[in-house]
């Protein structure tokens, strides 16, 4: 079998990695955009089947996997921040407060395809200006959604609690995908 990891991210690249699979990292183009009528919790699974679906034709000893993570506060989804002062905008939003990271997954053969989210609360603790400032002049958070990586400085300095998988808000719900691999 040979495994197919559609993602640019680092993060997603070292879990898979780290769980001990053998990959070979494949680009998708594809244009990430909701429909306007979506539930939140819906969203994460749609744009993982919606980069699944852009791909080309597996041949039969290939698998697939395409995620996509969603970041919701207050009723809202928070991408990726596209400038500084939008990231600065979505960290005010989510300071103090209990926000959700939705990560969906599709894996794909052939034959079958799986598609999963998984959730977690993080509760933040309050984060000032100048903090919000430093994170984003020293972690340049454009490419995470909600504008923070769990694993940075902000996840380090300002999670006061977790409800759910560190790996799923790092971007890759790594105890499904080794549960539907060893499934295939």
């Amino acid at each position: 079998m040979k495994l197919l990891l559609a993602s640019q991210s680092p993060r997603r690249k070292e879990l898979l990695s780290n769980l001990g699979f053998d990959f070979e990292v494949v680009k998708i183009d594809c244009e990430e955009i909701l429909p306007e009528a979506i539930k939140i919790g819906e969203a994460a699974a749609y744009l993982s089947e919606l980069k699944a679906k852009a791909f080309r034709d597996l041949t039969t000893d290939e698998v697939l996997i395409t995620a996509d993570t969603v970041v919701a506060s207050e009723g809202q989804i928070l991408g990726k921040p596209k400038d500084k002062a939008e990231a600065k905008h979505m960290l005010r939003m989510l300071s103090g407060k209990t926000h959700q990271v939705y990560t969906g997954i599709t894996i794909q053969s052939v034959d079958k395809t799986f598609t999963e989210t998984d959730v977690a609360d993080v509760e933040l603790d309050e984060i000032s200006d100048d903090e919000i400032n430093y994170y984003i002049q020293n972690y340049k958070p454009f490419d995470k959604a909600g504008s923070y990586g769990i694993q940075e400085w902000l996840g380090m300095a300002k999670i006061k609690k977790l409800n759910g998988s560190f790996y799923t808000i790092m971007g890759l719900p790594t105890h499904l995908v080794y549960k539907i691999l060893n499934e295939i």
